[in-house]
């Protein structure tokens, strides 16, 4: 779904065309275009070239909303898990630790270098937001969040803590 589009249901086996022509309005024209969809068995679809789960830390959108004067919103970076509890920036402590959140355990790997994904408000797909361009002038880096590895299945609820291994 999309708030500026119909619904769309589709088979992605059999009706890849009904989604490219659904989401071509969305894409910039002086983009590339989508024009296909591609499944890879066993693996999820990351940014990394291991199997991850992103860890972002609410404080640190909270310092770039501030930095920015504009509200920007946590679904804007796309990540798995929210933090809160923590100092802005904080989470880049955790690279190479095992934290515990609920049952489940990771191996945090490294810091997210940003892309112009992260331009795109997540509400309009409409990008509206020099993300890249404020890490860089304010806090002199280009991360935000940071992907770990499951260690240890579990589960994992909202209120859950923190707690490095």
């Amino acid at each position: 779904s999309h708030p500026l589009l119909p619904t769309l249901r589709f088979d992605p086996d059999k009706e890849e065309q009904s989604f490219l022509e659904w989401v071509r309005p969305l894409m910039p024209q002086n983009r590339p275009q989508s024009v296909r969809l591609v499944r890879v068995p066993g693996r999820g679809m990351t940014d990394t070239d291991f199997a991850s789960v992103s860890l972002i830390n609410l404080a640190s959108n909270d310092a770039m909303s501030k930095a920015m004067s504009q509200d920007i919103s946590p679904l804007r970076w796309r990540g798995n898990i929210h933090l809160s509890g923590l100092q802005a920036w904080e989470e880049f402590d955790l690279v190479g630790k095992t934290i515990r959140i609920g049952e489940a355990e990771f191996e945090v790997e490294e810091r997210i270098t940003r892309c112009l994904a992260t331009h795109s408000n997540p509400e309009t797909g409409v990008r509206d937001a020099g993300i890249l361009a404020t890490l860089d002038r304010v806090f002199d880096h280009q991360e935000f969040g940071v992907n770990a590895i499951v260690a240890k299945t579990g589960r994992v609820a909202v209120g859950d803590t923190l707690e490095i291994v």
